[in-house]
């Protein structure tokens, strides 16, 4: 197909096959690559305004059986010396530091571990709220709701079911890195596998509880794979029920792997921001009924998260006031509130504070 017809194609808002999306990614002007992504944003977005958040990423343990190949903060649970589980008072402490900072989101992460069932963190999201009770709890993500219903011996619409009557409120897209099993197989190869990271996201948009999805990039992935991901992220998506949110926002990001196994058994090239800006730009234009695509100014700095306002994105994320897995592999970037709405200004564009689900605060 001739590249102005595939401009056309995903201009109308039609699906564009994976064959398609690999020609525009890999054959297109890289300008008009991003203007046309640009273009489709304001079709979504029609505001010259950007969205930003204030939340807190809290890992409550480190103990983790996956054995990611790109995780430097992960430990086994015989490594007594590094391992940990957050305490009721840590946990407070931080919580009381978020409200001091005006935010209001707990996004709460740490692994698979071998012992945690639905108990513990029934009990977990029960003390957060005891803390706080207004304050939202974006927890988890596809691979620790599988990992624990497999150790709880739950369906995963049980396990869902459980954990939002103990205070869960969103589910976030963590764990998808790439949605292939030849690749997983090699990074991850005790994480579940992407059918049941793609199980438990459907079984969530059945249930209504709202989503994110992710992508990393940037590692032993092929462009192929990486379109066919993207292409999975909306299968998905297109089968949610009327009226309930689905993925509510889509976030891409280049992988960390300064001092990780994944570094020094496989050469990878160091992101660049051309390859992030094509990447936000193919998310935007093949995820058709996505409304939100994150700038991801946290792995590859603020002013290439300001170009990708210009290249599909409208969203820049959370100031992030505490981030653990991806510093450990490199990433030194922070940012206050201050900060965040000058650069959003810088860029052009509008800031507005937001909830989890887009709506302002």
């Amino acid at each position: 197909m001739q590249q102005n017809a595939l401009f056309t194609k995903a201009l109308a808002g039609d699906n564009l096959t994976c064959i398609e999306g690999v020609e525009l990614f890999n054959h297109t002007n890289v300008r008009e690559l991003l203007a046309l992504a640009n273009e489709i944003r304001y079709k979504f977005i029609p505001e010259k305004k950007v969205s930003w958040q204030i939340d807190r990423n809290v890992n409550y343990t480190n103990i983790c059986i996956s054995g990611c190949l790109f995780c430097n903060f992960h430990c086994t649970i015989s490594q007594k010396e590094r391992g940990y589980t957050i305490t009721p008072g840590e946990l407070r402490t931080k919580i009381e530091e978020l409200r001091k900072l005006g935010g209001d989101q707990l996004l709460l992460q740490g692994g698979l571990h071998p012992l945690y069932d639905i108990t513990y963190y029934e009990n977990l999201f029960q003390e957060i709220k005891s803390t706080d009770p207004l304050i939202k709890l974006n927890a988890l993500g596809p691979p620790e709701v599988a990992h624990i219903a497999r150790i709880s011996k739950l369906t995963i619409k049980e396990t869902l079911s459980r954990l939002v009557a103990a205070g869960l409120d969103t589910l976030p897209g963590a764990g998808a890195e790439i949605l292939s099993d030849r690749v997983r197989k090699i990074l991850s190869p005790g994480k579940p596998d992407s059918k049941q990271w793609a199980d438990v996201m459907r079984e969530a948009h059945r249930m209504g509880i709202g989503t994110t999805a992710t992508m990393v990039y940037g590692h032993i992935e092929t462009i192929e794979e990486r379109i066919e991901h993207l292409i999975l992220l909306r299968d998905i998506q297109a089968e949610k029920p009327l009226g309930t949110p689905g993925f509510r926002a889509f976030i891409c990001w280049p992988m960390q792997n300064t001092g990780t196994k994944l570094g020094e058994r496989y050469k990878t090239e160091a992101s660049n921001p051309v390859e992030h800006l094509k990447m936000v730009a193919i998310s935007r234009i093949i995820l058709n009924n996505i409304s939100h695509i994150q700038a991801s100014w946290l792995t590859i700095g603020m002013e290439t998260g300001q170009l990708a306002l210009h290249s599909g994105a409208d969203d820049m994320g959370s100031i992030m006031i505490e981030e653990n897995v991806v510093s450990s592999a490199g990433v030194k970037n922070r940012m206050d509130a201050q900060r965040m709405q000058q650069t959003i200004r810088e860029a052009g564009f509008e800031p507005w504070l937001r909830n989890q689900d887009y709506t302002p605060r």
